[in-house]
């Protein structure tokens, strides 16, 4: 099927913005403000390349429905208020509801603290033929909960587990997990909505004069922005020591939301390419009794 140049050169562009060997990423090379070749009066090119997204996306999705033989599962993680809701929303609104879900992870309930803490996602994985998206996930256990150690004492953790460096353990175990799930048929991508302090203000203040956005707003994402530094740095650890060939992080520019969306739509279809997806083949003895029903409907009934 066509798609418009903006698209294609959405994807070409992706290899920017992806991370797969982190050691030495650092979070300041990315501009949140990027919108490659697209420019603030390019809108109407824009929205047509996301169409085209989408478009290729609902088409991809049929095929690993009728496959059943791989899942995706997309990760948004971000400050607040960087888009990751409307990001899912327009990237996904083609897709067969029947074939995708959306996860949110809020603060932990007591029985998920009960657990540790890859299990409340582990739930919400896609089975085969699915596409699972996860609004946060198991990372913010090396964001939130790294940012707020005090959190730790609500886990319940043994004391002697939490002696040496338990980043680096949780670490492991997200790059040991993320392999696990790759093996069994569980293609992962990760983004990361890179939002800068500026554009975030902007927002915060545009959620306080909007009646229909008041409801997003609490003091509590004041407090988390005075800790603004705290969690870039809590970032820049998490991607370069998670991001794999089999796990890469999106870093996605997240100042403009029009240009975000068409990002993470050109990763998921490229993602989806990837896994030479088609539709199941008909054994002889199928196409025989489909001629039979073919002929069966022809005659009349």
């Amino acid at each position: 099927m066509g798609r418009d140049r903006p698209f294609e050169n959405a994807r070409k562009l992706i290899k920017r913005y992806r991370i797969t060997r982190g050691e030495t990423f650092r979070l300041r090379d990315v501009d949140p403000s990027d919108t490659g070749e697209l420019t603030s009066e390019d809108k109407p090119r824009a929205q047509a390349a996301l169409r085209s997204g989408i478009d290729a996306l609902v088409r991809l999705q049929d095929m690993l429905y009728a496959q059943d033989r791989w899942a995706l599962l997309a990760i948004f993680q971000a400050m607040d208020a960087a888009g990751k809701d409307s990001a899912i929303e327009h990237v996904m609104s083609g897709v067969n509801p029947a074939g995708c879900r959306v996860a949110s992870f809020k603060a932990p309930s007591p029985e998920e603290l009960d657990h540790d803490y890859l299990w409340r996602c582990e739930r919400e994985l896609p089975e085969r033929g699915r596409i699972g998206i996860f609004n946060r996930s198991y990372y913010e256990e090396v964001l939130v909960v790294r940012v707020h150690p005090e959190l730790l004492a609500r886990e319940k953790l043994p004391a002697r587990l939490l002696e040496g460096d338990l980043w680096k353990q949780r670490y492991e175990d997200i790059r040991h997990f993320e392999r696990f799930m790759g093996r069994n048929g569980t293609c992962i991508v990760k983004f990361f909505l890179h939002v800068s302090r500026g554009e975030q203000r902007r927002r915060f203040l545009e959620r306080l004069d909007d009646p229909a956005k008041q409801w997003k707003f609490s003091s509590a994402d004041l407090e988390e922005r005075a800790r603004w530094k705290k969690y870039m740095r809590a970032y820049e650890q998490m991607i370069r020591a998670t991001a794999s060939e089999n796990a890469p992080w999106y870093v996605v520019p997240a100042d403009h939301k029009w240009f975000t969306r068409i990002v993470v739509a050109a990763v998921m279809v490229d993602a989806l390419e990837s896994l030479d997806l088609s539709y199941p083949k008909l054994t002889p003895a199928q196409r025989t009794e489909l001629a039979k029903i073919r002929r069966a409907l022809v005659a009349g009934d």
